[in-house]
């Protein structure tokens, strides 16, 4: 049964099955082992960045394409949901209709993106990516009636996943049985199926042929592989779930803006965490995203806490600051692919092995 849920794609580590574990525990108990609004929003985005890290692995680790329009995807998805919303008022429908519509959306721009630039090679299909991620970016900012420009859109969502909806006055183990608790389990659920698809796709026969294109893309078109077709399929793919990532964190937030869904920054943490989770393994993106996400929020907190600590020598407690978390967040990065450089599921997998 587990092979089969799985896609016969086990771990192959029995650390990294402990690691799979707690992670999907953790997760799956958040809001109780961890209390807490920002807890709760932190979990919430490791969901999130789980589903758009996987999406965009598949495009990276198992084809070999390395694309800069991922968050473009991400932002239709959010823009989607939010634009719906926003017209046509807090009910289910409005969500749905916003997540078909941004997937319409993402369709049509990936096939155009793919057929007239996966044609050229490397850096340069990079480039052209860019390009059209940085021009969606700025047309997002620019149709203010539509996307509310640099302010973004706040909207409202069925009241049964409103922090003001209760189903229970009495709170269970300290936790208030509310809309808000409702809406972070369907996000879970939502990313739990999503990643198990995403295992389905690359464990499938198209998926041995996208690693195949990856390994040797000549080889493959010597041996009858349409590899523009196969190539631009993966692209797709890799939109439309990027795309439900992005309605995923619109339904968290109730609010997207351009910096908050079309930032080059998220598309430079999604390749950070691709790196340190290992590129061609959807395990990585689980294991990367919950790393990075939490580094990334309590970092400051745990050099504030360096710092008081150190408040007797000087310059310990400087370069212990809370403002330098950026510089320390670059410091394990590196470590991380020192030590790891196939990334963590990769360095498992290989000692596993050996």
């Amino acid at each position: 049964m587990l092979r089969r849920l799985l896609s016969n794609d086990l771990p192959r580590s029995k650390v990294l099955a402990v690691l799979l574990l707690a992670v999907l525990l953790g997760l799956a108990f958040a809001p109780f082992l961890f209390p807490g609004v920002k807890a709760l929003n932190v979990a919430a985005k490791i969901l999130v960045f789980i589903v758009l890290v996987a999406s965009f692995d598949l495009l990276l680790g198992y084809t070999g394409i390395v694309s800069f329009a991922h968050t473009m995807f991400f932002g239709i998805g959010a823009y989607g949901v939010a634009i719906a919303a926003t017209r046509m008022g807090a009910g289910w429908d409005a969500v749905i209709v916003g997540v078909l519509c941004a997937l319409a959306v993402s369709l049509v721009l990936a096939l155009a993106v793919g057929l007239f630039s996966l044609r050229v090679r490397a850096i340069f299909f990079a480039m052209i990516t860019l390009a059209v991620a940085s021009a969606f970016q700025t047309l997002a900012s620019q149709l203010s009636d539509f996307t509310g420009g640099e302010d973004g859109l706040t909207f409202k969502l069925p009241e049964l996943i409103s922090p003001s909806f209760e189903f229970s006055e009495e709170p269970f183990l300290g936790v208030s049985l509310d809309g808000r608790l409702l809406c972070y389990y369907l996000l879970f659920v939502l990313a739990v199926v999503l990643v198990l698809a995403l295992l389905r796709i690359v464990n499938s026969p198209f998926g041995r042929v996208l690693q195949a294109i990856r390994e040797n893309e000549f080889r493959a078109e010597a041996i009858g592989y349409r590899v523009v077709v196969f190539r631009t399929l993966s692209a797709v793919l890799s939109a439309l779930f990027a795309t439900l990532a992005g309605a995923m964190l619109a339904i968290w937030l109730r609010y997207n803006g351009p910096d908050t869904s079309l930032s080059f920054e998220i598309m430079v943490d999604v390749l950070l965490i691709v790196v340190i989770g290992g590129m061609g393994t959807i395990y990585g993106a689980a294991i990367g995203a919950v790393l990075f996400v939490v580094a990334q929020s309590y970092l400051q907190d745990l050099l504030r806490l360096g710092s008081e600590a150190a408040s007797g020598l000087p310059w310990l407690s400087a370069v212990l600051s809370p403002d330098r978390w950026l510089l320390w967040l670059g410091v394990l990065f590196v470590l991380s692919v020192y030590y790891f450089p196939t990334g963590i599921v990769g360095k498992l997998r290989s000692r596993s092995a050996k």
